[in-house]
């Protein structure tokens, strides 16, 4: 029987934003006693290893040393205020030739769990050739992973919608994993409301 290597995961933290509507860098926010950034990267880093990339940009500073025993590495995007896209562009900078795709996860979706991105990543590693997109809410969107094919497209992005152009640019490549706690993000302090109630519910 003809062996076949596990396809490889680079991940990309994208945490690089000024966190205007929050009032204050929502990745400094503790949740469950940790701070949003540490949980997040965390889990980014139980999936794909060491192979982790942490895309900073307003606030690098203090976010910096929140991550100085992490093992993943920490670029700051001096671009910025440009958009997202530009961080999604530095962060494939520092894709490794060896990996075969890459997990792009956000810094402010508190209740994606390292099993969602586990199940992410085994979806995919069964579908390689596939771009593999969390589904919440009716739309499709991030956390995702991208093959080598998509890495180019990645590199090239501008603006502030990052990958939901590629997702939309290639619907027809694209298989959808359901993954409802993606829907929860932190975009101003009510929001931190409804990850409370969240945790709460949680059976223990």
């Amino acid at each position: 029987m003809e062996s076949q290597e596990t396809p490889t995961l680079h991940a990309v933290v994208l945490a690089a934003g000024a966190s205007t509507r929050f009032g204050s860098p929502k990745q400094l926010v503790r949740i469950d006693g940790r701070p949003l950034l540490h949980s997040v990267v965390s889990r980014a880093v139980e999936v794909a290893g060491h192979s982790v990339t942490v895309v900073l940009g307003a606030h690098a500073g203090e976010l910096t040393a929140l991550l100085r025993h992490s093992p993943a590495s920490v670029l700051v995007n001096r671009d910025w205020q440009e958009g997202i896209a530009s961080s999604i562009r530095a962060g494939m900078g520092q894709v490794p030739g060896t990996a075969d795709g890459v997990l792009l996860v956000l810094a402010d979706q508190p209740a994606v769990t390292t099993e969602d991105l586990r199940r992410l990543a085994g979806a995919w590693r069964r579908q390689p050739d596939s771009i593999l997109a969390a589904q919440y809410s009716g739309i499709v969107g991030v956390p995702a992973i991208f093959p080598r094919w998509a890495f180019r497209d990645l590199a090239e992005l501008r603006g502030d919608r990052g990958a939901q152009q590629l997702l939309l640019r290639h619907v027809d490549r694209v298989a959808r994993l359901r993954m409802p706690s993606a829907a929860l993000d932190i975009d101003r302090p009510e929001d931190l409301l409804a990850v409370e109630t969240t945790a709460t519910s949680k059976p223990v």
